[in-house]
Parts: C-alpha cells; structure tokens; sequence
C-alpha cells in the first residue's frame, strides 16, 4: 500500500543562480512526496577576499513547515542543495535532518543522501575506530567522514574514492567552494536526474517534477557510477565505479515517483496506467465499477477499468490536509492517520461489486481498513487487485521495509492474505507482467523475486547476484 511502505528521501541542486535557496525550497518542494520527517537547504554564502562558508536551514517538518519562500529568497549565494527525508536507517531526529555539514582538509563540505548503504555498520565500526565522531546515527553522515580521511590532494578524487567504497543504493548531492556534485550508485537503485535551466546553468534533483518547477529541462539521468561536477567551468563527469548490470528501483515505477516524472522516456503515469491494463488481462474480475486507492494507484485503476471496459469512478476520496500516513513511527498512528484520511463515496459502490485496485501490499492493515471501508459504505462484493507482485522480501536499499516478520505475503499464502484483508477476491500482478511492462531487464525486483543486484550482509540464503530479466 501507499500508505505503507516509503522511499529515503528526496535530493535536489543547482549552481550559478542569484536566487539558488529559493529555487532549492520549490525544488524540495515538489520533493515532498518523498520524505516528510525533515527538510533543508544548505547554500555557500561568498564572503569577502574570495573566503566564503556554508550556511544551512533545517528543522523536522515538512518544507513549508520548516522554511519559507520568503526566507530562502533573502538568503544570498547563486548555489544551494536541498533535502527532504524519511528515515530508514537511523533515528528521526534533527541531528540526522539534512543537507549535513562538516569541516574537512577540504573546507566545509554539504552533503544531502537519498537511499541506504548495505556496509553501513562495518564503515561506522572501521571509522569509530580510526577516531571519527559522528554527529548523527544516520548512514549518510559516512561519506564526509570518508571524504574528511582520505590521502587525496583535491576534493573530487578525494570523493571518488569514498563513493568506490560504499554499497547499496545511494544518490548524493554535494556542496563545497569546489563546485556542486552529485552522485549515483554502480547499480542505478535510487534516481538522479540532470537539469538544465534556459541560461545554461545546471540542476540536479531527485526526480524531474522538481526540475519542472523551477523552469530547467530535463537532459538525462546521471548514469549508474557516474559522479558529476557542476562549477564555474560547466559540468564536468567522471566516474568512480565500473558499470555494472543496471538495476533501477521498480518501485520508482509502482509508485515513488511522481506521477508526472519522466522515468526514460515515458512518465510514471503512463508506466502506471499500463500496469493496470496489464493486471486486468492477468487477473479480470467481473465488476460493476473500478476503484482506486488515491492518489497513487488512480492510473493503475484507470488503465484495469480500460482494458476491461469496465466503468471507473472515484469511489474513495482523500482528505488533502493530512500528510501522508506513512510517516507515522507507529503502527497504531498509521492506522489512525489512514481512518483520517481515506473517505468512501456511497453513491459510488452502494449495492456494487467493486474491484479495488492498488499499487502494492505490503503489511496488509490498510488494505484490511479501506476493504472494510467499501462494504461500510455499502459495497456488495469487493475484489481486490495489486497492480505489482506478491511484497515477500525486505527492501535494504532505500525503503522501509527491512524486516521480513512485516511483509504480509512473505508470511501468508494468498488465500491467507485474501482473508486478512477481507476481500472476495485477491490477485496480484506477475512478475512477468511487471518486467513486461518496465521494459525487460535492468530492474531491482528483489523485493517480489528476492533476487538482490548488491549482495546483503545477512542474507547470504537469498540469491544476491543478478536481476530479473
């Protein structure tokens, strides 16, 4: 469910603009989807004689909660990083709220990170021995202190080397008086997309949405290993890492992203819609109306409902002044929070059967509650279908769903889990159909087929070389 699994966080720079905190706050902004514990913008403020340091906002919140247009826009400096976060490694607290900023050989340094490092715990031990103080608990904080250690002369070797050595899905943004860098993982996992604006200065962002806003174009994506330096000179690209076979995030696909990013050359809604329609031929159902779990999973409702030419309707309304449930640290919260959220129109579903489609499940407690929901508000039969595969491993790259004992699927049969959330009927989409859909190979399923792209510590009893093709 929407409501029940989450992405790290958001990321967002860009260089060489006169009102560059502004144009960070609406880039994190249209970030906000992905993180909402805590939001913030680092800028490099010019002092005088060519000195100059780092000054950063930041506070737990949302972004309008925590900064303000019109305090961004006051600030000076023509570059700016920002971020927005949801903890999946370490706690949610200020100290791990971002962008971070430390002192080094190299001068002041920001760093904003979205995804998780599987080496994490044996490079926090390797550094704590070494002497490092760490300001947080949180995985992102171990590049700076890498960075702070190494024997290179100048910053950007100095990062190519401590970027070689992390694992995982990563995608970092970077602020120094050396220019403004970003960063993605060997394998693709967590997306970095590069933006130009109409006078030739650059941006980097999470996701495209956050380059529309500020008027810059999409040019590509930054490759899997590739490390790119933005600065007076222009852009400038290397790479720290061999390629290694491509696995970006099918959730990105499922939902993360927003639904008007591009993700290749299509938007996430496209991608979505046709999930739907894939679903629909695998798994019909005979039905008097289709229904969506808003907002995330409409598209995929909307394509079920064409392919079968079923009618679709708005049977469920959401209330838009509550912040995504998922951010809730408890259980009980989330379900709360969900009850406040979620409304079903009886006009809609009254003596109907209905096929509810989502994007994903994956603990089952909100889908239990919006079943109920449905047949409250007098809803004959209800038949549920997921628009993506049986949830049955735990996420360590980036998603909050590291603990196998939560993943409904992974514990229960499917008859099982059609009871648990009280549906007439349950299925869910193929991995097959999936795959079909994305395009064929290059995609982290690990979370369906169990088949992890970057070995896990741990998890030496699941296959972890490969991705499905």
């Amino acid at each position: 469910m929407a409501y029940e699994v989450h992405d790290a966080c958001g990321v967002f720079g860009v260089w060489g603009v006169p009102d560059a905190a502004l144009m960070a706050y609406w880039g994190i902004f249209s970030l906000q989807h992905r993180g909402q514990e805590s939001a913030g913008i680092a800028t490099w403020v010019p002092g005088t004689g060519g000195a100059g340091r780092i000054e950063v906002h930041k506070g737990m919140g949302l972004v309008s909660e925590v900064l303000s247009p019109e305090q961004e826009a006051a600030r000076p400096g023509s570059v700016a990083i920002g971020h927005v976060r949801y903890s999946t490694q370490g706690s949610s607290s200020l100290a791990n709220a971002q962008p971070l900023v430390m002192d080094s050989r190299y001068g002041q340094l920001a760093l904003a990170h979205n995804g998780n490092l599987v080496n994490a715990a044996a490079l926090r031990a390797e550094l704590a021995r070494a002497g490092a103080v760490f300001q947080g608990d949180s995985d992102s904080e171990l590049l700076a202190h890498l960075v702070a250690r190494s024997g290179h002369a100048g910053l950007e070797d100095a990062l190519k080397a401590a970027l070689a050595r992390l694992e995982g899905g990563f995608a970092f943004v970077v602020l120094s008086d050396a220019g403004l860098f970003g960063a993605r993982d060997p394998a693709g996992l967590r997306p970095l997309v590069l933006g130009q604006l109409p006078d030739g200065q650059w941006v980097l962002a999470s996701e495209s949405c956050a380059l529309d806003i500020g008027g810059a174009r999409l040019v590509r994506e930054v490759e899997p290993g590739e490390l790119v330096r933005i600065g007076p000179q222009g852009l400038d690209s290397d790479r720290f890492a061999p390629p290694v076979p491509a696995a970006a995030c099918s959730f990105e696909y499922i939902y993360f992203a927003r639904a008007d990013s591009r993700l290749g050359d299509r938007s996430a809604y496209v991608y979505r819609r046709e999930l739907g329609r894939m679903l629909a031929r695998e798994a019909p159902a005979e039905a008097d109306v289709v229904v969506g779990v808003p907002d995330s999973s409409l598209p995929q409702a909307m394509g079920y409902a064409q392919e079968l030419g079923l009618d679709y309707d708005l049977g469920l309304v959401k209330n838009r002044y509550i912040a995504r449930t998922f951010i809730a640290p408890s259980q009980s919260e989330r379900e709360s929070g969900v009850q406040l959220k979620v409304s079903a129109v009886p006009e809609v579903v009254a003596g109907k059967r209905v096929v509810l489609v989502d994007d994903s499940l994956v603990r089952g407690t909100t889908s239990r509650f919006i079943v109920q929901l449905l047949r409250q508000a007098g809803a004959r039969e209800v038949h549920m279908r997921i628009a993506s595969p049986p949830y049955r491993h735990p996420c360590h790259y980036g998603i909050d769903t590291s603990r196998d004992q939560e993943l409904l699927a992974a514990r229960l049969p499917l008859e099982a889990v059609r009871e648990a959330v009280g549906a007439d009927s349950l299925a869910y989409l193929s991995l097959e159909g999936l795959t079909t859909v994305l395009g064929g190979a290059g995609f982290c399923t690990a979370c369906f087929g169990g088949r992890y792209p970057v070995p896990v510590p741990g998890r030496s009893g699941v296959p972890a070389a490969g991705v499905v093709h």
